[in-house]
């Protein structure tokens, strides 16, 4: 029995694991501005295209369905063209392995960094994910395989639990979990959850490791200790660098054709000026004047003069 399950979990496994076609990055990345930005400890988050990326992303309402670690070099883990292995993920079906950087140059990636890592500590990170390559998922556990075959409505407040529901040691099916134990090694914080204890003299936080199963890939992207880095930006960008593919006509402002504030139009004051009492008024205004004002205004001007 032991063997059938074992079968029917690698074809669900390899079935999830198909990419799906006409998968087109809207923005791909960069590889020699990646290359030359990521750094140890980097965690690597990947848009992914197969079966199972599609799912995880839904569940988790995020763009990133998978996560990988840097770890730079790895001591006799090479391609065929000789470009060693710097990442270390967890794939269904595979288990713990490493991989190139450029494995995923065709995808949307977003890079986030650990802030204030020591150095030790980066190293004692890099080192724990490393020492676990090799090991495997237990497919037996079909569970966690056979719920993803089934595109069912799920509740927003399930879904993370249904994502590591059914998983037992050492099955994990969230890629993410693997980067989580490696953190947590350290205990640097990824999203803890905190109780704040008050008290007459004092308050404190205190931070909760959450569950490792329960970690999500987008999760290291809203964490508030890693740093989202462009590696477009991060060296500094010129925009007038840049080559566009039409010739645009330049713009009216630029070519002189149109002002960007309007001619000074002359409006009139809104307190009417003082008249000038040195300047006699015009017969025509006298004239009105005086037949404008009253017959007891007129006989008091007449008693006056």
């Amino acid at each position: 029995m032991g063997i059938v399950l074992d079968t029917v979990g690698q074809w669900i496994a390899s079935y999830l694991q198909k990419e799906v076609p006409g998968y087109e990055p809207f923005t791909p990345s960069d590889p020699e501005h990646l290359r030359g930005v990521i750094d140890q400890g980097d965690v690597l988050l990947v848009e992914g295209n197969n079966r199972v990326s599609g799912i995880i992303k839904y569940l988790t309402q995020s763009t990133w369905s998978h996560a990988a670690l840097y770890v730079g070099p790895i001591d006799g883990a090479t391609e065929p063209d000789g470009e060693p292995h710097v990442l270390i993920e967890a794939n269904i079906g595979e288990g713990v392995t490493s991989a190139p950087l450029s494995k995923y140059f065709p995808y949307h990636t977003r890079l986030c960094r650990p802030v204030g890592l020591s150095y030790e500590d980066r190293t004692t990170v890099c080192r724990y994910a490393i020492n676990r390559i090799g090991f495997g998922y237990d497919t037996k556990n079909i569970v966690d395989l056979m719920r993803y075959l089934i595109p069912l409505p799920v509740p927003q407040r399930w879904r993370r639990r249904m994502i590591a529901f059914g998983s037992g040691d050492p099955t994990k099916i969230i890629c993410s979990a693997l980067i989580a134990q490696a953190f947590d090694a350290v205990r640097y914080p990824i999203l803890p959850k905190i109780t704040r204890a008050a008290s007459k003299k004092a308050r404190r936080e205190i931070l909760h490791i959450r569950d490792s199963s329960l970690y999500m890939p987008r999760d290291f992207d809203i964490s508030p200790y890693f740093e989202v880095v462009k590696p477009t930006i991060v060296h500094g960008f010129d925009y007038t660098a840049l080559h566009w593919a039409d010739k645009q006509k330049p713009l009216q402002e630029v070519a002189g054709e149109f002002g960007v504030f309007p001619e000074t139009i002359f409006a009139p004051p809104l307190v009417p000026q003082a008249p000038d009492q040195e300047t006699p008024l015009p017969a025509a205004e006298v004239t009105r004047d005086s037949l404008e004002r009253t017959p007891v205004q007129r006989q008091g001007s007449d008693l006056a003069a």
